[in-house]
């Protein structure tokens, strides 16, 4: 194994270390953020949770993706891995079925947040919103790499808002992020080695 490989098994060690240390610190985490709720970080983070639905995520980074013309083969790569994340989340969600912390009393709901928006999925882990964020970034990196550093600071941003707001625990955020991460990892293997996503391109557009 080169020494390449050696250092991704231990980052991504590390990282999975890192969530089951947040499940033991949950409570603890959580409520300690609650306590920086203030009126400017309530409107900015309300501000990050309208930008940041799966909806707009979409249709923005397919936007981008459409601008330019050499990089619309990766469309679809992108689209899968928002469809594949959906899936996974939906899936996990309605297994394992945490209850969100304001659910749990282990803290309150911030106004605003209607408790009705999240009946359709319901469950806390992991986070759906991380994983849609965290998707794209490998992704990113491949194609609009000046991008990369204001998309991570987004996505960092959109999973602390989950915490914020009460919706999620960190360790739901954290998981979500790198099950999200991972997903985005193996499409872009996926279509540098096999190009599916320029072969469909290819097919559509008679290129």
């Amino acid at each position: 194994m080169s020494m390449k490989k050696n250092k991704g098994v231990i980052i991504w060690i590390l990282l999975i270390i890192s969530v089951l240390i947040s499940l033991y610190f949950d409570s603890f985490l959580i409520k300690g953020i609650s306590f920086l709720r203030n009126d400017i970080l309530y409107y900015f983070f309300f501000f990050i949770t309208l930008v940041s639905s799966e909806i707009i995520i979409f249709f923005v980074l397919t936007a981008l993706f459409l601008w330019r013309e050499n990089k619309r083969r990766w469309i679809f790569p992108l689209w899968m891995c928002l469809a594949v994340s959906a899936v996974i989340s939906f899936i996990l969600k309605i297994t394992i079925r945490r209850l969100r912390p304001f659910q749990l009393g282990v803290v309150s709901l911030v106004s605003g947040m209607s408790e009705a928006s999240h009946a359709v999925w319901n469950f806390s882990f992991p986070s759906s919103h991380a994983m849609f964020a965290f998707c794209a970034i490998p992704i990113l990196s491949e194609q609009f790499p000046k991008l990369k550093k204001f998309w991570i600071i987004f996505a960092v941003l959109i999973a602390f808002s989950r915490v914020y707001f009460g919706l999620h625990f960190a360790s739901d955020v954290i998981a979500g992020g790198l099950i999200g991460y991972l997903i985005g990892l193996i499409i872009v293997k996926a279509e540098k080695e096999n190009k599916f996503g320029q072969r469909i391109y290819n097919r559509i557009f008679n290129k």
